[in-house]
């Protein structure tokens, strides 16, 4: 049976109640035991480091990845979900030069790579059990039983494998190449881990001169912002296209950039330093060109120091291959034995004293400061160098265009990052660095001789023994390094290269699920994670390796800078799960542009805000749900079983609507997820649950309480059931955890004959919903699309008027152009009246009837901002605009003003009435671009007394939430009124019936009875008196005992033989029953009394409802259902409740005035009714009566 569902609920706890369910049930893991025969789908992960905690990145790639995988096993795939480790590389390394304090490569050496590497594989998995309950907690369904890590030697062996291939075809070589360097981790790093941490810096600017040989007195003029390259300088570099001209100084003439075109080509120089002044034999110390050097900073000259310098390593007349590289500074950054006077500086603190020594041999021009943008090792937060390193380098330039034409087979989410961002990389891509000098890694399976010509790759482990013929059971480092390989060019033995290791281990194996299906990680991985695969799957099969990514943007502090835990920018994950609940903030992530590859400014309002806007909603559409279905079991005795098969369709306009949208939105649903547009859905998801909550719940209140009968009520039941449960299936993989709490009490009310899934227990095995295009209706959703908009016009207008919806109004005036919009909002009339609190609808195709017309403001902020001089003419020019325009700017949304073309952003439009129409004091305009809405704004007095008796109907309402009622709970209301006979006092003694209807609960004057269990008081303000409002346990007590009928006499429409026989009097007495003609009362005993064929009567109650004495009294007289000549107790029940609009509420039967007997609530029906019947073919209904009388029976209403 469904669960009562509670008032309030604390997301956060019941996600951990749905986590200990998944455990127990070992959801996962029989979610992959009942896929394993279905198609595979399978993702590449690229798995993260353990030596540090996740972050926001971490999350939201991995909630984009779990709600792609969850939805492909929806569809009907098989999906392996493996999670890994990446054991290997400069994050771990790091960690343990921090711990240990290693400064640099001769520490290492000192402790022996042995024991720097069993340091590093300790700590490797030091947050791996943070890591898995991060992620568990995020209610991502991942393995971490069966997980995979980079230092496996399976794992590493298969990367060999992978460079052996490349090696094979000719696509590895060794060469010198200028590297990004950090100093404090002693490493080259690629460009896209330079790119990382980019930061503000301030550094030294010097102008140094460098004069010609040819005549000392001129001098080449160059500026750099890092002198600690200026001892290394080999050339400088002009541009063709500038003309350099002479400048005459104090002593000398300098050379500086004007405009035109002049050669210095050739020209030789003065070498500032005698460091390197050989290389001057073999082409060094001379200008060279290049289109690089601008004129827009510096002097038009660029000072060359080509080992420190990714451009002008280019320039092979200066740089030989053959030639040993000019560089300096060992991997510390600190100066070598070469230059003599800065030896052991490190570089950046040798500058002041680079520049003091420039200054003293008149060679510095010029020295400040300058503010540029640097990078920074994003590891040691630290200043990068750019610096040449040997390295070994794979073949990338020669397939550019077969990377292009593989990249242009894959589908990119969103687009632009293939055409653009991606693609642009790929154009300009260069032979690819691979080496890092670094020890904690897979080695690079290269064993070369001392001359590096002859080299041998291995591709195995079984290869590696075979060669060497020493068992081989690991890989690192300190394993192989000092295994050789026999010669086979008499060159001795061959050693393993040392200086490097191979980046690609934290990749899983690819070519067993080759192409993927799905990969998806953050727009920093264009560079990374997407282009490794592109490059070696394109080497290694001549295809794309994935079929569809998705690319994120980043996760940002909320003051767009990078979230840092030094400067605590950010809210700690952990703490926003445990405060807003995992669900929470993965809606907030996916509904946000960093799914469109946009970056986004982290607020922990935005998680809240989704609780408040999107789940408590949802939740209490779901807790309405499950109140009316028990209401309806206890009330009817009906059993609510949803059975999509025989549920019947409703002629309800509203059902019929937000079936058709909910179709339409699983049909959308599918479609986008088929094209991996998360950020398409997530909106139309969200908005999805204000259109169930705001529009249809909200307008079908009334019917799904019972209020328009049993067999309605369970219609409409059966609709919202339908459709909470297709949207419960629909945001699974988005909301794991609130769909299956939903669900699984929900899923008690199906009919077990209608599950077509072996294991039904929980919502995530479940297939998504088919779609149901019979019930897609796109004129009903336009009708109600009109209807929404009508009566959010009203409600701004309300606003603007500052007018509450509890203050009827007189009229709503709809003006549109369509007559079958028209149309369409006269179908909806009803929830338009209800909505807007208004008494009369009024439509009409004439605006110009009510003497209404446009004109135009202009937004002086906007416009002034942007036209500037021309502002006040144009101004002048939008207020002469014509109504008529400004009715075509409405559709168009942009007009020509002066030749300045404007939008809508640029105007205002407001709605002005002719003064001589009358309608300028009685209405107010609002609209939108297709329908124009008057409200009537003059309310009279009856209507602002309205108002006020539903102010208190709030005030009772808000006390009974305060006092943690429902609806089912028995209560009285009292009040009083200070000063009594007051205006307010006059209102609720006015509107009393009007409050009771609303309220269900008896409401009477104080004081209050002395024995009375009194719930909550409250004393409140309202129109300058005093209400004191107390609920006490219980209904009102009845009234004395009646000794008669509460009424004479009921009107009756009466049919004879299918023929009407006009109005009649039904007389009541004490035992007897007769029917007359004539609408009035008869005194004594009736005459002329007809007599009546019983078998051939029909009688049917006259619409009005019989005459009661007092408001709460009377006599009733029920007609019984076709075909029900025999009434149970509870039938009884609720054919009484019908006719009082009595659904929402508790009824109870008596048989005396002293409601003493037939308290029990379930009592049999002989016990009441057991000697009265009615002939087989009579429908008249039974007098509420005593078994043995036709005296009263008394009824009473509990709230």
């Amino acid at each position: 049976m469904v669960e009562p569902v509670p008032e309030s609920i604390h997301f956060p706890s019941e996600e951990k109640r749905i986590l200990q369910l998944w455990k127990d049930k070992d959801c996962f893991q029989e979610c992959l035991k009942q896929s394993k025969n279905r198609p595979k789908y399978t993702f590449y992960d690229g798995p993260p480091f353990a030596t540090g905690l996740p972050h926001y990145g971490h999350i939201l790639a991995g909630t984009i990845k779990d709600i792609v995988t969850r939805f492909a096993h929806q569809s009907g795939f098989h999906v392996d979900r493996r999670f890994g480790w990446d054991c290997h590389g400069l994050p771990v390394e790091y960690e343990i030069d921090k711990t240990l304090d290693i400064k640099g490569p001769d520490d290492v050496a000192k402790m022996g790579i042995a024991e720097y590497n069993r340091q590093c594989r300790m700590i490797v998995m030091r947050y791996a059990n943070e890591w898995e309950n991060s992620v568990t907690r995020m209610g991502r369904w991942i393995d971490f039983k069966n997980d995979y890590k980079t230092l496996y030697p399976w794992f590493m062996e298969t990367v060999w494998w992978v460079f052996r291939q490349l090696y094979d075809k000719g696509l590895v070589y060794r060469g010198v190449k200028v590297m990004p360097f950090s100093t404090a981790c002693n490493t080259p790093l690629s460009n896209f881990e330079s790119n990382q941490n980019y930061k503000d810096v301030q550094d030294p600017s010097v102008i140094v001169n460098f004069p010609l040989l040819e005549d000392e007195n001129v001098c080449l003029i160059a500026w750099t912002t890092t002198p600690w390259t200026l001892p290394s300088n080999l050339a400088l570099c002009v541009n063709s296209e500038l003309q350099y001209v002479k400048v005459k100084g104090e002593k000398v003439f300098f050379v500086c950039v004007t405009r035109g075109g002049a050669t210095l080509k050739g020209k030789k120089y003065k070498p500032l330093f005698d460091y390197f002044r050989k290389c001057g034999e073999t082409g060094a110390f001379q200008v060279v060109m290049d289109s690089y050097v601008r004129e827009e900073e510096g002097t038009g000259v660029v000072h060359q120091a080509p080992y420190f310098g990714a451009v002008s390593i280019s320039f092979n007349n200066i740089c030989q291959r053959d030639q040993a590289p000019v560089c300096p500074v060992d991997s510390s950054g600190c100066f070598t034995d070469e230059v003599t006077d800065f030896v052991g500086q490190y570089v950046k603190d040798a500058d002041k004293n680079i520049i003091k020594w420039l200054k003293e041999r008149g060679r510095l021009v010029n020295s400040g400061s300058f503010k540029h943008s640097y990078p920074f090792c994003w590891r040691s937060d630290t200043p990068l160098i750019y610096k040449a390193v040997p390295s070994w380098f794979i073949r990338v330039e020669h397939m550019v265009e077969k990377l292009l034409e593989n990249n242009d087979k894959c589908y990119w989410v969103p687009e632009f990052v293939r055409e653009r961002r991606f693609g642009n990389w790929l154009r300009d891509a260069r032979d690819w660095a691979v080496s890092r000098n670094r020890y904690w890694g897979t080695p690079i399976p290269l064993w070369c001789s001392d001359d590096f010509e002859e080299v041998v790759c291995v591709g195995s482990m079984a290869e590696l023994e075979e060669l060497t013929g020493v068992k081989v059971t690991d890989l690192h480092r300190e394993s192989i390094d000092q295994l050789t390989i026999p010669s086979r060019c008499g060159k001795g033995v061959l050693r393993r290269v040392t200086e490097a290791h191979y980046p690609f281990e934290n990749r899983k194996e690819f070519e067993d699920t080759f192409p993927a299906d799905f990969i998806a990680e953050g727009i920093d991985q264009t560079r990374g994670w997407f282009y490794t695969l592109l490059v070696l799957s394109t080497a290694l099969f001549g295809k794309p390796p994935f079929k569809n990514v998705i690319v994120n943007g980043l996760v940002l502090a909320s003051d767009g800078q990078k979230m840092s835990k030094r400067k605590k920018n950010y809210p700690d994950p952990g703490l926003v799960v445990e405060n807003y609940g995992a669900d929470a903030l993965r809606l907030y992530l996916i509904n946000s542009p960093v799914v469109r590859a946009e970056n986004l400014r982290f607020k922990e309002e935005g998680v809240r805000d989704v609780l408040k806007d999107v789940f408590l909603p949802w939740y209490n559409a779901y807790r309405f749900l499950v109140q009316n279905v028990q209401r309806l079991h206890k009330e009817d005795g009906i059993s609510f079983l949803y059975n999509e098969a025989t549920a019947k369709r409703s002629d309800n306009i509203m059902d019929k609507w937000i079936q058709s949208f909910t179709q339409s939105l699983i049909q959308f649903f599918k479609a986008e997820m088929d094209a991996y547009r998360l950020y398409t859905v997530v909106p139309k998801l969200v908005k999805f649950v204000d259109m169930l909550t705001n529009w249809y719940v909200r307008t079908n209140r009334r019917r799904f309480k019972g209020e328009s009968g049993t067999e309605d009520c369970l219609g409409a039941l059966e609709n919202l059931f339908s459709v909470l449960f297709s949207m419960c299936r629909l945001m699974a993989p988005f909301t794991p955890f609130i769909t299956e709490m939903m669900y699984q009490n929900l899923r008690h009310l199906i009919d077990p004959a209608s599950v077509e899934e072996k294991d039904s227990s929980s919502i995530h095995y479940l297939m998504l919903p088919l779609v149901r295009e019979s019930l897609i209706d796109k004129r009903i959703e336009s009708a109600v699309c009109q209807m929404q908009s009508v009566i959010e016009l009203g409600r701004v207008i309300r606003d603007r008027r500052t007018l509450p919806v509890k203050y009827p109004l007189k009229e709503v005036v709809v003006i549109h152009q369509d007559p079958e919009a028209l149309r369409d909002i006269t179908s909806l009339q009803k929830y338009i009246l209800e909505e807007l609190n208004v008494r009369q609808l009024t439509l009409s195709t004439d605006k110009d009837k009510y003497g209404i017309s446009l004109r135009a403001e202009p937004d002086h902020m906007v416009l002034g901002k942007r036209l500037k001089g021309a502002f006040k003419s144009i101004t002048a020019s939008i207020k002469e605009l014509k109504s008529e325009q400004l009715e075509t700017f409405q559709k168009t949304g942009s007009i020509v003003v002066d030749g300045q073309e404007l939008h809508e952003e640029d105007l205002r439009l407001m709605y002005s009435f002719n003064q001589t129409s009358g309608s300028a004091t009685q209405y107010e305009a609002h609209s939108d671009s297709q329908v124009l809405v008057l409200l009537d704004v003059t309310p009279d007095q009856s209507m602002l007394d309205e108002g006020v008796a539903r102010e208190v109907i709030n005030r009772i309402q808000k006390l009974r939430k305060k006092g943690h009622l429902v609806p089912s709970d028995e209560i009285t209301v009292y009040y009083s009124c200070e000063p009594a006979g007051d205006y307010l006092d006059h209102v609720i003694q006015a509107h009393t019936d009007f409050i009771l209807a609303t309220t269900k609960a008896p409401l009477k004057t104080y004081p209050v009875p002395k024995d009375s269990s009194v719930i909550v008081q409250e004393k409140t303000q309202l129109k300058g008196s005093d209400l004191d409002l107390t609920i006490v346990k219980g209904a009102a007590a009845p009234r004395a005992p009646l000794t008669g009928p509460a009424c004479a006499y009921i009107n009756l429409q009466l049919k004879l033989n299918n023929k009407e026989q006009g109005i009649f009097r039904l007389i009541i007495r004490l035992t007897e029953l007769y029917i007359t003609f004539g609408r009035g009362p008869t005194i004594g005993a009736p005459q002329g009394s007809i007599g009546l064929d019983l078998n051939s009567v029909f009688v049917y109650l006259n619409c009005q409802y019989p005459c009661v004495m007092e408001h709460n009294v009377g006599t009733l007289l029920l007609v019984n259902p076709v075909g029900h000549d025999y009434l149970t107790h509870n039938a009884l029940l609720s054919e009484t409740a019908k006719l009082f609009g009595l659904r929402s509420r508790r009824l109870k039967l008596y048989l005396d005035d002293a409601l003493t007997q037939g308290k029990t609530d379930t009592p049999g029906p002989k016990s009441y009714f057991g000697s009265v019947s009615m002939l087989p073919s009579m429908h008249l209904g039974w007098l509420l009566a005593r078994p043995s009388s036709a005296q009263r029976m008394g009824w009473e209403t509990l709230s």
